[in-house]
């Protein structure tokens, strides 16, 4: 490191606009090189200038500090190029639903409601379902809207397919963290076989469409599994009743 190349911690905090106290946090956590020290000052180079918008970079994209040093450590040796692993970062992070929020004006929300009872609108609200923002509707899932109102025409009041949604989201997120967790313990070995960020990313681009199909079909069986035990054991009996009149 030449002198003309060299800056003090504080020279390095004006330049990269990263206060000096984080600069040193960087270091205790190891994810920042050591700078090289001349008597008592401590110089950093374009090195440290490189690093601190990497770890900037990998900030943005969520990762924490100790993810960071980890990762950065496996680029200095060698063992993981950064190019790679941003195209496979971008591939996880990429929609498995077709399903993004969208803004809807309230002319739009009350045709699609049309035929729907009084304060259908409201209930709606009060779920979360619908945020009022100004004269139009934030929906932050028409497809789960979608599901809701074809279920309100079938019968199936809002409060109920509601609960029904809650009770799938609280079990489904637990399946998936722990798929995700047997697909991440054998990468490599069993999953993305050679483990590199290709193989990985295609064995991921092929679980997308097959993992959504796996999980309709072996739904589609449990809930045909279920409901025939409950005919076998009599529990469906009482269930039909007569029409009011």
């Amino acid at each position: 490191m030449s002198e003309e190349e060299s800056y003090t911690i504080d020279e390095l905090a004006a330049l990269t606009r990263v206060p000096s106290r984080t600069i040193r946090f960087y270091q205790s956590k190891g994810a920042l090189q050591a700078p090289e020290i001349r008597g008592r000052v401590a110089h950093y180079g374009p090195a440290h200038v490189e690093r601190l918008a990497l770890i900037g970079q990998l900030k943005d994209r969520g990762l924490r500090i100790k993810a960071i040093r980890d990762l950065v450590t496996r680029i200095d040796e060698g063992e993981l190029s950064l190019e790679a692993w941003l195209g496979l970062q971008e591939r996880l992070q990429s929609a498995w639903a077709d399903d993004s929020p969208e803004v809807l004006s309230r002319e739009s929300i009350e045709k699609r409601l049309d035929g729907k009872p009084p304060g259908f609108l409201g209930d709606l609200v009060r779920a979360n379902v619908l945020v009022p923002q100004g004269e139009a509707y934030l929906v932050k899932s028409p497809g789960l809207l979608r599901v809701l109102l074809h279920l309100h025409d079938a019968g199936i009041d809002l409060d109920v397919a509601l609960k029904a949604a809650d009770m799938l989201r609280k079990h489904v997120a637990k399946m998936t963290r722990e798929l995700a967790d047997h697909f991440l313990a054998h990468a490599g070995d069993g999953f993305g076989r050679d483990g590199t960020s290709e193989g990985l990313e295609s064995a991921f681009e092929e679980l997308r469409p097959l993992g959504l199909e796996a999980l309709r079909l072996v739904f589609g069986q449990e809930m045909q599994r279920v409901l025939r035990s409950y005919v076998e054991s009599g529990r469906t009996a009482g269930i039909t009743r007569k029409p009011r009149k």
